[in-house]
């Protein structure tokens, strides 16, 4: 039997815990991501010959095989500087199945895609909530925001698709979002105040990435634009699976989400 359930060819009871971390990387690098985690509970070896660089082979191997060539050789992933990183921020990329019918994603694997469908407004959330810990996510539109264009979190229970053009992140109890349009925060079907606090706050332009980062220790969720912190936009946020996502009107804009991981401070 495969050592952790998910090595195949590396049987505890051949003693593959002992071979060189060259050997055992070289072998990894064969491996898909459920079987890494399984490897990664083996031994303190094992564990370390995984995550101690995460530029290894084990990483850009993984990466070349999960993530299309768009991601890897245009700057959508500038900001996630390791072949790990690149394959974590997939997997918390959009969900394909967790989004409106009037929406896909793009086979660069991170950007939304909005049908040009009238009176309609469309969202989507991304494969993996946050019940615990700290996260930080960056967001760009890679077209004109319409109307109404919302970046925010929401819970499982809230809608991605609603008829007419409305903020749909912040239209109920279930959702929190920064209208980017005219600066508004919004929840539970209210508008929350304007953000950023400060005079004349300049607008929201195309391509400019804006970080989302949630604490859900502090129960906060905060921005910032170009590593300048506008922040703490929500405060008080429920003890609940909450998942980044945006919401939009505009026909055939786009949108693109990539995760970054635990935000640094300072």
């Amino acid at each position: 039997m495969a050592a952790g359930g998910g090595a195949p060819g590396l049987a505890a009871g051949a003693g593959g815990w002992r071979l060189p971390g060259r050997v055992l990387e070289f072998v990894f690098s064969y491996l898909e991501l459920r079987e890494l985690r399984s490897c990664a509970l083996v031994c303190k070896l094992w564990y370390r010959v995984l995550h101690s660089d995460e530029n290894s082979e084990v990483w850009r191997s993984l990466a070349a095989r999960s993530l299309a060539e768009e991601a890897l050789r245009t700057d959508i992933l500038c900001n996630v500087p390791t072949y790990k990183g690149k394959v974590r921020a997939f997997q918390h990329a959009f969900s394909t199945n967790d989004c409106s019918r009037n929406v896909y994603i793009k086979k660069n694997g991170f950007t939304l895609h909005r049908n040009p469908i009238a009176q309609s407004t469309d969202g989507a959330r991304t494969k993996i909530g946050f019940s615990e810990g700290r996260h930080a996510w960056e967001v760009w539109w890679e077209g004109p925001l319409g109307t109404v264009a919302v970046i925010g979190i929401a819970t499982k229970r809230a809608p991605m698709q609603c008829q007419g053009y409305v903020a749909l992140l912040g239209s109920d109890d279930q959702s929190w979002g920064w209208n980017l349009v005219d600066n508004n925060l919004l929840h539970n079907g209210e508008v929350n105040g304007s953000f950023p606090q400060c005079n004349n706050a300049p607008k929201y332009q195309i391509g400019e990435r804006i970080r989302v980062i949630l604490d859900m220790e502090d129960k906060t969720l905060a921005f910032e634009r170009g590593y300048e912190f506008l922040g703490v936009a929500f405060r008080g946020l429920p003890k609940t699976c909450l998942y980044p996502a945006v919401s939009a009107v505009y026909g055939n804009t786009e949108v693109t989400l990539v995760y970054l991981g635990k935000p640094l401070d300072g």
